[in-house]
């Protein structure tokens, strides 16, 4: 009772967004508080032993964040979610929208520890992100290195950032709070 409590007082002392999402935009968001930085050096995708993952708060923050935005895109609907495929991502993006289906996009994945792998990454993010009109938002979960070299925005754990695409290029139009943690 106490988390579903904390949830609406969450939600209805959130600061408004000072714009409106339409169909074809897009809210990227940093994966969950996982602990730590960077990634073991054993790391293989698809074994999350190996993997960062996220904290009992970070699974919660998860939640909130879905709940968050359902709330506050109202008859706009999240037509798909795209994730990095690191299992923080991933557990990121079934938490905060349970039911649908959630698309694993490598061009999503992190290259903290390979900065030499950022501009192909880069690049075949924004393609993807170019070629998306809607209907609905689309959604992606994916790690700060890639919202930084998409949006110049450094986000926190949980944090959105919501752009429009068009000619290639991507507008920012704000920021979406992360949950409280």
């Amino acid at each position: 009772m106490k988390q579903l409590i904390a949830c609406l007082l969450g939600l209805l002392l959130a600061p408004a967004w000072s714009f409106d999402l339409r169909d074809g935009d897009v809210a990227i968001y940093r994966h969950a508080l996982a602990p730590g930085g960077g990634d073991p050096s054993a790391l293989r995708l698809g074994d999350c032993s190996t993997q960062r993952n996220l904290s009992d708060a970070g699974r919660e923050q998860a939640r909130r964040l879905g709940e968050m935005l359902r709330q506050r895109l109202g008859e706009l609907q999240i037509a798909e979610v795209w994730a990095s495929p690191w299992c923080r991502a991933l557990d990121t993006a079934r938490l905060a929208f349970p039911g649908m289906t959630v698309r694993e996009q490598p061009a999503f994945g992190s290259f903290f520890q390979h900065p030499e792998r950022e501009a192909q990454m880069l690049g075949a993010a924004r393609q993807l992100l170019v070629g998306w009109r809607g209907p609905g938002v689309l959604v992606v979960v994916t790690h700060q290195v890639t919202i930084t070299g998409l949006s110049s925005v450094f986000p926190a754990s949980g944090e959105g950032i919501a752009m429009r695409w068009s000619h290639g290029d991507g507008k920012v139009l704000g920021r979406l709070p992360a949950p409280a943690h």
